[in-house]
């Protein structure tokens, strides 16, 4: 099992069914969901409907796939998660040494640095116990805070495409790092 130690002002773990109602929670604020469907706010149906079970198909907790609950040292407040799979998942073709790298925050945790410290640190974990060449994100073009945090990563610009998923298809740029 992959274990994400904590840093110093975050912990981590890796999320399961059990976490509906935090889920849930943070698709609650029309800003959080902006730049991921428009601003439309997750229902409990969408949670156990079609959240829970694509979780469930690429959660891998040997790899350390699947969604990794953020949460502050502090106080072990839940504050969002970092996403952890194949790029192209759901695709015919996962790059299976391409991991895609994925965040989503609480307003009231942006632009402290934490999407950018637990993706770091996800990141590194994942390094030191397995096989990785490259490490992407995708973001909409006018995303620019995920865009921000995908440079503080050190990750560089790739392409402008059309990202194919069975939720719909969208219009994303693409960020890779080669580790």
């Amino acid at each position: 099992m992959l274990k994400v130690n904590d840093s110093e002002r975050l912990s981590f773990a890796l999320m399961g069914a059990g976490d509906a109602d935090l889920l849930y929670e943070l698709d609650q604020d029309v800003e959080v969901m902006r730049h991921i469907n428009g601003g439309k706010i997750t229902t409990m149906q969408d949670v156990h409907e079609v959240f829970l079970p694509r979780m469930a198909a690429y959660r891998n907790v040997e790899k350390g796939w699947g969604l990794w609950k953020v949460s502050t040292t502090s106080d072990g407040a839940f504050i969002g998660w970092v996403l952890v799979r194949p790029m192209g998942f759901f695709s015919a073709q996962p790059e299976w040494d391409n991991l895609e790298l994925g965040w989503r925050f609480k307003r009231t945790a942006w632009g402290v640095g934490y999407a950018t410290e637990a993706a770091q640190h996800i990141m590194s974990a994942i390094v030191a116990q397995q096989k990785v060449t490259t490490f992407s994100a995708i973001a909409t073009p006018d995303n620019q805070g995920s865009i921000n945090i995908m440079k503080k990563l050190g990750m560089t610009y790739q392409k402008t495409a059309l990202n194919k998923d069975p939720l719909g298809d969208m219009q994303v740029v693409y960020y890779a790092l080669s580790v």
